[in-house]
This record gives C-alpha cells, structure tokens and sequence, in this order.
C-alpha cells in the first residue's frame, strides 16, 4: 500500500478513496492563515517511483477502488506528461474508477493550458478541491495569497470550461472585525461570478498559524455568524451546493442554490435567536484550534 510522509490531508469527501502523494507539501505554501504543510519543503516526487507504488497496490484491492485522491496541497503542479502517465496507470490498475480528485492552489492551475485540463479531466481528474479563502482583494493580500480575487476567478473558470468540477472553500473570520462584511460580500460576488459545483465555509482557527491569528482583531460568534448570514444573503449562483460542516464551524448550514435560498438565510437567522439565548456566547471568540503534529 502507499507509504505516506505525514501529515497527509484529505477534503471530507475524499474518506472513501485511496490516496497518492504524488507532491510533498504545497506548492505556494506562503498563505498567512495556513499551517497544513509548514513543517514540509516542497518537492515532485519521481514519476517512476509513484508508478511503482500504483502498480504495487494487490489485485484483489484494486478491483474495489472506484475513487483517487492525488495529494499533497497542490497535486495539480505536477508535471503535465508526469501527471498524463500517472492517470493512465490509475485507470489501467483499478477497473471501476470513476474519479480522481486534487487541491488546486492558483498557482497550479497556472501551469496548465485550458488543453491540458481537457486532457487530464479525459483521463479521469474530475474534481478540483480550490481554496479561494476570500474574494477580496484587501484580505487576500493581508494573508498573503499572491493571486486577487478576479485572477482566482479566471483561473477556476478555465478549469470548469474544461469539464473539472471545483469544491471552493472561504474562510470565516479570515479579515477580522475590520473587513467582515467586506470580506462577506465580495467572497459571494465570487462564488456568484464562477458558481462552483461545491462550496464550503470553513472558520479560522489555530494550526501553525499564531503569529497571523495574533495579528487579527478577532470576530467573535456573534460577528460570524453575521459574516455566513451576509454570504448566503448574498450568494446567487447559477448552481451550487453550499456546506458549512467542517469541524471548525459552529454554525452548520447545508443547502443547494437557487432552490434552498430562502431556507438557507432562514436557517441563519434562526440560528443567530438560538444563539443569543445561551449567555455570553455569543461575545465569545471560539478557541477551537489543531496541534496534532
């Protein structure tokens, strides 16, 4: 089975697949906010070696995996004749796949054409997990992104004019008090303009990253759950599918746009009157925070 250099990341929706580290660590990994791959120099691992480690994977397995996820951060920066003949491997070896998925940082889908993405979504890459953070420009240069918002969206929509799908994530709480709502609006006007198959809010919160989360004036609960309830009063994409489950949130939200966009903003609304009955919690600022490597 693959040998992994940890730590190694998965979306949620990737428990179910079999994972390949085809790059170690990320990339751009200069993001203020994001301490996933701090502890790992980036670097390609050898094509062959990773043919090796595919083909290696028993029979008897291979002919269950109908699922791929290409790690680590950034796994679309591979190579594009390297990452060609690691789908076809994938495709030869396990019969019933359906889907490989990866990060995409911008900086990856900088190095491939609208062609090559044709190309890679033909071998199978359908899925392109994109962390957009914020659709503002202030906060995206205050984190350090190194690509605006509007380079972001030119970027995901060639990926979509290839056929991938995208999983967009934001992050609440990321402009802090000063730019909430700033950061709200233009984070939907985003989503909007590119309307991703998929969605998710994610809150700030602890991992590596104490220096940017000193430097912020915090939100606290009441001032995010004001930020989600501007962004799904905000959000109107053509279609899309909005989660708010990862363990970081406090406010869980699950819906479809256009058809659950009332009910959506309902569900904020009542969530901030559930709130409010629980003393002092909403003034809290959460403290959840990962320190597992």
């Amino acid at each position: 089975m693959p040998q992994y250099v940890e730590p190694l990341f998965r979306p949620p929706s990737e428990a179910r697949s079999l994972i390949f580290q085809i790059t170690i660590g990320c990339s751009q990994n200069s993001c203020a906010f994001c301490g996933m791959y701090k502890g790992k120099r980036f670097r390609l691992r050898p094509v062959a070696e990773i043919l090796a480690e595919i083909a290696a994977i028993p029979r008897g397995y291979a002919a269950q995996v109908d699922r791929v996820f290409l790690a680590d951060g950034d796994a679309l920066v591979y190579p594009f004749q390297g990452l060609c003949s690691i789908l076809d491997l994938l495709s030869e070896t396990f019969p019933r796949l359906t889907r490989v998925g990866s990060y995409a940082s911008p900086n990856s889908l900088t190095t491939k054409s609208l062609t090559e993405l044709e190309r890679l979504r033909e071998k199978r890459l359908k899925l392109l997990y994109f962390g957009l953070e914020s659709g503002d420009d202030e906060t995206l240069r205050a984190v350090n992104k190194g690509f605006c918002g509007g380079e972001m969206a030119e970027l995901c929509l060639k990926a979509r004019s290839a056929g991938m799908k995208l999983s967009v994530t934001a992050i609440l709480g990321l402009a802090g008090k000063g730019r909430s709502l700033e950061h709200a609006r233009a984070t939907a006007g985003w989503v909007n303009r590119v309307s991703p198959e998929y969605f998710s809010l994610l809150t700030l919160f602890l991992r590596h990253n104490d220096e940017f989360i000193r430097s912020l004036e915090q939100c606290n609960r009441r001032e995010l759950m004001e930020e989600a309830r501007e962004i799904v009063g905000e959000l109107n994409p053509a279609r899309t599918i909005l989660r708010s489950n990862h363990v970081s949130n406090f406010l869980n939200l699950a819906g479809s746009y256009p058809k659950d966009r009332e009910r959506l903003i309902a569900d904020a609304d009542n969530a901030m009157i559930q709130a409010g009955r629980i003393p002092g919690f909403l003034e809290e600022i959460p403290g959840y925070g990962e320190e597992y490597y």
